[in-house]
């Protein structure tokens, strides 16, 4: 982590955000984060992704994997473009996983996008700090770390989209839609749509709110 945070000081990046911690001690970072101790000290620590990305509009996950069920893995350069693009519309992220077991499947399935960078056969794994240097290399060459142009409005936040992917959750089982046993398949594939759908914050408001009454009409057809 105190290499990660090197990095980012490095180019330019100031926002830290770890989720999940398995610790909470952060002291022995602090050995790494040569002239970057500010960026530990300012980090924000979350319970979970979900939260790590409520007021953003579109976040890219890392994975070394290269099969993923049902998606395509970005290169870096593609990424880094996709994230500038994005920034227009709100706040964007770049997730990575930990040092051991990367990112879980539920975890790839919060981001719209993930990346992976090729490497050779003969040493194909690299470490959390190698990969945070290459990547936020490449988004500093592409200005990620300036302010971008506003877009006409605001992106859909992904905490908005997270409810709204709680609510459908909630409603599509009441209505048998889902399988109660693994309902996550099919809503994943779900909230993987809407998020490529680029809703703005209102139209991501007028869903939610639409799920919340259906939700009510079930129930009370339910209760008949």
């Amino acid at each position: 982590m105190g290499a990660v945070a090197r990095v980012m000081a490095n180019f330019g990046f100031s926002r830290l955000i770890l989720s999940d911690p398995v610790i909470t001690s952060f002291r022995g970072a602090e050995r790494l984060a040569v002239k970057s101790e500010h960026l530990l000290e300012a980090m924000t620590v979350v319970r979970d992704l979900p939260e790590a990305l409520t007021d953003c509009v579109y976040a890219v996950g890392t994975t070394s994997r290269t099969q993923l069920e049902g998606r395509s893995a970005l290169t870096p350069e593609e990424a880094v473009r996709r994230l500038a693009e994005e920034s227009r519309r709100g706040r964007v992220a770049l997730v990575f996983g930990g040092e051991q077991r990367g990112m879980s499947d539920e975890e790839l399935a919060r981001c719209e996008d993930v990346l992976a960078i090729p490497t050779c056969d003969v040493q194909p794994s690299m470490n959390l700090a190698q990969s945070a240097a290459v990547l936020m290399y490449l988004c500093h060459r592409q200005g990620l770390e300036l302010p971008a142009e506003p877009a006409p409005e605001p992106g859909a936040r992904l905490g908005t989209l997270n409810a709204l992917g709680q609510r459908m959750r909630e409603v599509l089982l009441q209505a048998d839609f889902l399988n109660p046993e693994a309902p996550h398949h099919v809503l994943n594939e779900l909230n993987l749509s809407l998020m490529r759908a680029k809703l703005t914050q209102r139209e991501a408001e007028l869903w939610l709110n639409a799920f919340k009454h259906l939700g009510r009409a079930v129930a009370r057809d339910a209760a008949r």
